[in-house]
């Protein structure tokens, strides 16, 4: 019981690595609550964590008026906040001459202007002895084809990561990153590539992956709850790469 009497908020949390993440907080005492822009997969991802621990709140992160009502909710609701795991993200597969105005756009709104109104919007709520974790991805260090912007908006957030630590710190609130690897979740359905070009383009990530498998949403579960929980209290601005090795060997 890790988290025992902590509030946590993850966005993002109705599906993939945020609703691995939401499962592990409860099973380690947390109060959770999810946000997502489709409120029918919140509500039913709320159903399936089936506790009485968790609450649903419909925002979309690229909206930082619907982030601010997120937060309104929680402090009328909850209070105060313990914990904010930033994991909303879109992943689009764009080589550069096919990334349009649009693509780039929709990009850097999710990944990078959710996560810096996310926390800019939570100040108000996050107390002293907070942590807020927020999901980066080996490929803030490391080139792919086909995701030149993507790679650009996680490069970003693992800066914020130690910006915000440095100004946030003598606030009692600490921030850091997690950086996933390749990992089985829905969002490979929803890079725009036909399920046998997924099929092929995993085929050859798995063979630059050291430990020689993707991994998974539970894996980078626990890295986040390490985080998240106080045996981490002394880790401020850093970014845990859980990747299999790609992105370190």
């Amino acid at each position: 019981m890790r988290l025992q009497n902590k509030i946590a908020l993850i966005t993002g949390g109705n599906s993939g690595i945020g609703y691995a993440t939401a499962k592990r907080f409860l099973e380690e005492g947390a109060q959770v609550i999810i946000t997502g822009r489709n409120e029918q997969s919140l509500r039913e991802a709320a159903t399936q964590l089936g506790s009485e621990r968790i609450t649903a709140i419909k925002a979309d992160v690229a909206k930082p008026a619907e982030i601010q009502s997120a937060f309104d909710q929680v402090k009328a609701t909850f209070g105060h906040l313990d914990i904010l795991f930033l994991n909303a993200g879109i992943a689009p597969v764009a080589p550069i001459d096919q990334t349009t105005e649009e693509i780039f756009d929709n990009l850097f709104a999710t990944n990078v202007k959710g996560v810096f109104f996310g926390v800019q919007k939570a100040l108000g709520v996050l107390v002293e002895g907070s942590s807020v974790i927020i999901n980066s991805s080996t490929v803030n260090a490391k080139g792919f084809p086909g995701f030149v912007a993507y790679a650009g908006t996680k490069a970003a957030v693992r800066n914020f990561a130690r910006g915000m630590s440095a100004e946030l710190a003598p606030r009692g609130i600490r921030v850091n990153s997690v950086s996933p690897g390749p990992i089985g979740t829905p969002i490979w359905g929803k890079t725009g590539l036909t399920e046998e070009q997924t099929q092929q383009a995993g085929g050859e990530m798995v063979k630059q992956i050291p430990a020689g498998r993707f991994g998974t949403a539970e894996e980078i579960a626990d890295a986040v709850l390490f985080l998240a929980s106080d045996e981490s209290k002394y880790v401020v601005g850093a970014d845990l790469y859980v990747d299999g090795g790609i992105g370190q060997v």
